[in-house]
């Protein structure tokens, strides 16, 4: 028997309900979401994609996106043009198995196509999250800045990686 991985699928309105509950039982690390607002999300995304019954998913945007968050503000600030990772998140029963370098590569691949260059997105600094930093540095990302927010309850550092078009 082979262990053949999980699809990578796009992420449909029949996704929601999974995807939120899978994001606010993270929603230390991610933010919390009400389901509309989920919807708006997906509906501005750039590359949203699943894996499986929803063992993982990631949700990213352009600079083109209506989005207040302000880690994409701060990106949106000092690049043109960009692709910003705003969550990717793998279920504790899935961990280990590599779903999130695949949807990682994934998503670089879907950048080149579409002519964009820069793939970003931010990690906490406070509460720290060696695990992550050390992810992104493994696939590429180097430090751009850092920032306070949320009125001091949270500190992030920001990445971005080069990609080939």
């Amino acid at each position: 028997m082979t262990n053949t991985p999980s699809p990578i699928a796009r992420v449909s309105p029949q996704d929601e309900p999974a995807i939120l509950t899978l994001n606010n039982e993270h929603a230390a690390e991610l933010s919390w979401l009400e389901a509309g607002r989920l919807s708006f999300l997906l509906g501005e995304a750039f590359y949203a994609r699943r894996i499986g019954a929803i063992e993982a998913f990631i949700m990213t945007f352009d600079q083109d996106a209506d989005y207040d968050s302000p880690n994409f503000l701060w990106i949106r600030e000092r690049y043109k043009r960009f692709v910003y990772v705003d969550r990717v998140v793998v279920a504790g029963h899935a961990r280990g198995r590599g779903h999130a370098r695949r949807l990682y590569e994934d998503l670089f691949g879907h950048v080149s196509r579409a002519g964009q260059t820069i793939v970003t997105c931010e990690v906490n600094a406070e509460p720290p999250n060696p695990a992550s930093d050390a992810f992104h540095a493994a696939l590429g990302f180097v430090e751009v800045g850092d920032a306070v927010i949320h009125g001091g309850k949270k500190a992030v550092r920001y990445y971005a990686r080069q990609i080939a078009s």
